[in-house]
């Protein structure tokens, strides 16, 4: 695990399946962990992680608070620095969220897991330009690697940018 350095702090966004399917709870919860060596992960609270909410649970909790929780998420999509999204479970959630990143122009992340016998959407692969927008296969691994590659090209590109606005 990396230390939490200074010039990594960062407001990340983490998007995961909800509603869609609670499959991959457990590695979300792992994945955030990991994640909080980059910076503050926004959405913590939201139970994503949480391995005892089924579906049917997260519907009666959240029934008739889903304006509440729509612009919850999408303030933390505007706060955000960074959009990390594990889309191996399919999720209309998580791809409103990639398309709400995309036009509010955030950096974004998405993890897929080819061996998990799913298919990745056009929508989403087609989306990787290798700059805003960055698709990449992986095992659990491999994600010490991918967040460090991730992470600090960012923050190349932020050091930059302040450096031109001087």
């Amino acid at each position: 695990m990396f230390q939490k350095l200074p010039f990594m702090s960062q407001l990340i966004y983490f998007c995961g399946s909800m509603r869609g399917g609670r499959q991959d709870a457990a590695l979300y919860a792992r994945l955030i962990k990991k994640l909080e060596a980059y910076g503050t992960v926004l959405n913590l609270s939201d139970s994503i992680g949480d391995t005892t909410l089924t579906v049917e649970i997260l519907e009666v909790r959240e029934c008739g608070r889903e304006k509440m929780i729509h612009d919850k998420d999408v303030r933390w999509l505007e706060e955000c620095n960074v959009v990390v999204a594990e889309v191996t479970q399919p999720s209309m959630g998580v791809g409103y969220e990639i398309g709400r990143a995309v036009a509010m122009k955030k950096n974004i992340l998405c993890l897929f897991r080819p061996d998990s016998g799913k298919s990745l959407s056009a929508m989403i692969r087609g989306a990787d330009n290798g700059d805003q927008i960055v698709v990449k296969d992986y095992q659990e691994t491999d994600i010490d690697d991918i967040f460090k590659d991730f992470f600090c090209e960012r923050r190349v590109v932020t050091l930059s940018l302040a450096v031109m606005d001087i």
